[in-house]
């Protein structure tokens, strides 16, 4: 008789459910980028989520969250950072599968608006978002590095106190929901539906890939899903304080977003 998928402090099944491809480690690591490197997806594994990819290219978002849950929950979960499609997405779950693990990458430099959206979740739909933090606050990172990087070393900033911490979270689980479209930027615009996600070592669904940013608004207004009230002062996408200000007319969606740097990606979506 077959035995049942195994998960030894690695977190990574040792022999697979019947039909489901395992993730493999290569070699056992406690940093979470290497171990995010050493993760690789077993045989069969990327030919499944391809083919999954376009099977689902046109499906709704809320078939796209059913397939990802029925294929690798209780290892399948969302980060987010609270914002429009990201909400969009916590109201599909909430509806689908509200157990679903959510949390949030808190960089200690998020608006409180941002913040209080959470609380926002919670009372309207019983999710509680876990807040997953760096290793060191704020204060003790900006003595160790002899004050704020964001205004000088923003891609360092970033890497320390988000990617840094997706990369743990990473570790458990096989799958993550992305509230990303292709629409919204070059770097997004040729995301798959499904895909594997080589930085962080799983696999990276998004449900939104398709959508517009009418479609999503449509739906938050049709629904009352609550967003950031900083979207009505001309935030049209919102990330740390110290790095997000308001766009003007005219300009890209996410122009608001490291101003005055060659920057318009923390890193959690772009290919590098």
């Amino acid at each position: 008789m077959s035995q049942p998928a195994t998960k030894p402090a690695s977190g990574i099944a040792t022999q697979p459910e019947p039909g489901k491809p395992e993730l493999k480690l290569v070699h056992p690591v406690s940093d979470p980028f290497e171990h995010a490197r050493a993760r690789r997806p077993a045989d069969g594994l990327l030919n499944e989520i391809e083919s999954a990819s376009q099977r689902l290219e046109s499906a709704t978002p809320q078939e796209i969250l059913a397939w990802a849950i029925d294929r690798f929950a209780p290892r399948f979960a969302m980060a987010t950072a609270f914002g429009p499609e990201g909400m969009t997405i916590i109201h599909m779950l909430a509806e689908i599968a509200p157990k679903t693990p959510v949390f949030n990458l808190d960089t200690g430099y998020q608006f409180e608006e941002t913040l209080e959206l959470r609380k926002q979740v919670h009372r309207k739909y019983g999710i509680d978002v876990e807040l997953k933090k760096p290793e060191h606050t704020v204060a003790e990172f900006e003595q160790l590095h002899g004050g704020p990087l964001y205004d000088r070393d923003p891609s360092t900033c970033c890497r320390e106190r988000k990617l840094r911490v997706l990369a743990g979270a990473a570790m458990d689980y096989d799958a993550w929901a992305s509230a990303i479209r292709r629409d919204q930027s070059p770097d997004r615009a040729t995301a798959p539906i499904v895909g594997w996600d080589k930085k962080f070592g799983l696999v990276k669904v998004s449900p939104l890939a398709n959508w517009t940013k009418k479609e999503v608004w449509g739906l938050i207004e049709k629904e009352s899903i609550p967003y950031n009230p900083l979207h009505d002062q001309g935030y049209t996408s919102i990330g740390c304080q110290p790095c997000t200000r308001a766009v003007q007319a005219g300009e890209d969606e996410r122009a608001g977003r490291w101003s005055g740097f060659a920057k318009t990606e923390c890193g959690l979506h772009s290919a590098d």
